[in-house]
């Protein structure tokens, strides 16, 4: 399946009134869940790391498509941008690699960047938030 049919996929999923879809073949598998929250995680009577505050969606870089989350042009390089850093309309925040294109995520507005979500490396699903920031 290539990219275009699945963003063609996830089109019509958008348009229909579909709360969820899951999709399989042989080469892969795609589920698509509608708003809503996660089903919750079976309770554990074991102690565990404590749960991450909720990221805020409002003001968050999100990726354009799916792939692999680079922080920097290379590894031996500083990163596009780091937390306190301030940034500019249109300028690049991060690099998403996907079929071996590099393609660059660029800053919605000014601001100044809180947190980065995701490492050099993670794959990330279309949507998800990458990087938090602060409008000026």
């Amino acid at each position: 399946m290539t990219n275009q049919e699945i963003f063609s996929l996830m089109d019509r999923f958008e348009a229909s009134t579909l709360q969820s879809m899951k999709l399989s073949t042989q080469e892969l598998s795609i589920e698509l869940t509608r708003g809503g929250t996660p089903a919750a995680a079976p309770v554990s009577a074991a102690p565990s790391a404590p749960v991450p505050a909720p990221v805020s969606e409002e003001f968050s870089v999100k990726a354009p498509l799916v792939g692999t989350f680079y922080a920097a042009p290379a590894p031996d390089q500083a990163p596009f941008a780091a937390v306190g850093d301030h940034v500019k309309k249109g300028q690049t925040v991060c690099l998403i690699e996907a079929m071996k294109m590099m393609s660059e995520v660029p800053a919605p507005c000014d601001g100044v960047i809180e947190a980065v979500l995701k490492s050099s490396g993670d794959l990330v699903a279309f949507g998800e938030p990458l990087l938090r920031y602060k409008p000026c």
